[in-house]
């Protein structure tokens, strides 16, 4: 038997194997149909109906074949850590459904590369590094929304304090960001626009809003208005004294950005001379940096290396982040 059948035979293991997990944790047909009312009910009393469950009405034969192994009680366990994170970088994908998809990218990732180079250590080191490439992109994907969201808070704020000083209640002048503002903060504040719609009160709706986005701006605004609404006073001038201060923040946040970028290319160049070095040296005379992947103690002192660049990558980052 040779390695590319074995690798081949591995794969489809690996994918039976999730297969069979799905199919042993399925419930039956009549608990299936009561776990579906049963979340209804809980949506309606909630009043939590996003635009994500409409949108998964419309979803394709291999997005639903992804959805059916997501369900799988194991999968859905394994993942219930990323489905804020999911929630929070609107990524249509549920927490058991993102773990198939990095389960999958290791097999396949796996298969391939073991049959090409007949490697299994190679095969195993670049399955999973695969394997945390969608860990890499949905947290890239949440901070760009959290990023595009608070550029987008003070000028919400703005239209708040002119649609209510105009006449309008503050539910309608939520209703104006989300018809007059762009996404994410329009979609955002048209789903608990709706929520308020659908019978949860205003506090629920707003203290929603904030765990869902998680954003430190955003929570001072809905701190600021719950404490309005019990208290008393002008919204409007509340909301103007925060976009002002958000704006403050900003600016401050842009100085020291400024201030560390020599620090932030110090570290820069200073991680990246050493893997320079010895692509340059690999170029020139290979057989000189050879015996470093080949010799026990090579390997160990790579491995010493890569540890120690973590360790300095992190700490520089500690060094230069300044919380305002």
């Amino acid at each position: 038997m040779t390695l590319q059948t074995v690798s081949i035979l591995f794969f489809l293991t690996g994918f039976l194997l999730i297969l069979g997990i799905y199919q042993s944790r399925q419930p039956g047909g009549s608990e299936n149909v009561s776990k579906r009312v049963k979340k209804l009910q809980k949506n309606i009393k909630s009043g939590e109906i996003p635009e994500k469950k409409q949108e998964e009405e419309k979803i394709d034969p291999l997005r639903k074949l992804l959805k059916s192994f997501g369900q799988s009680g194991l999968l859905t366990r394994m993942g219930r850590g990323m489905d804020k994170k999911l929630e929070e970088s609107d990524v249509l994908l549920s927490g058991g459904e993102f773990m198939v998809l990095v389960m999958a990218g290791f097999f396949i990732t796996f298969g391939m590369v073991i049959s090409l180079t007949l490697n299994f250590w190679w095969a195993i080191a670049i399955g999973v590094i695969m394997s945390f490439t969608p860990f890499f992109l949905v947290n890239r994907a949440r901070h760009k929304r959290l990023s595009s969201f608070n550029s987008q808070i003070c000028d919400a704020l703005v239209v708040m304090s002119n649609s209510l000083r105009s006449g309008f209640s503050f539910l309608q002048s939520m209703d104006m960001v989300r018809k007059e503002m762009p996404d994410p903060i329009a979609k955002e504040f048209n789903r608990t626009f709706r929520e308020v719609n659908l019978g949860t009160s205003t506090e629920k709706a707003l203290q929603n809003l904030a765990h869902r986005v998680n954003s430190d701006d955003l929570d001072l605004v809905v701190t600021a208005v719950l404490i309005q609404r019990q208290v008393g006073g002008n919204l409007a001038e509340v909301l103007d004294k925060i976009a002002g201060t958000i704006r403050e923040r900003v600016r401050i946040q842009g100085e020291i950005r400024t201030l560390t970028a020599q620090g932030r290319i110090s570290g820069l160049i200073i991680g990246l001379l050493p893997v320079i070095l010895a692509l340059f040296m690999l170029a020139i005379n290979p057989g000189y940096i050879q015996s470093l992947f080949h010799h026990p103690i090579g390997l160990m002192m790579v491995s010493m290396a890569v540890f120690g660049e973590i360790i300095g990558f992190v700490m520089i980052r500690k060094i230069i982040q300044i919380r305002v």
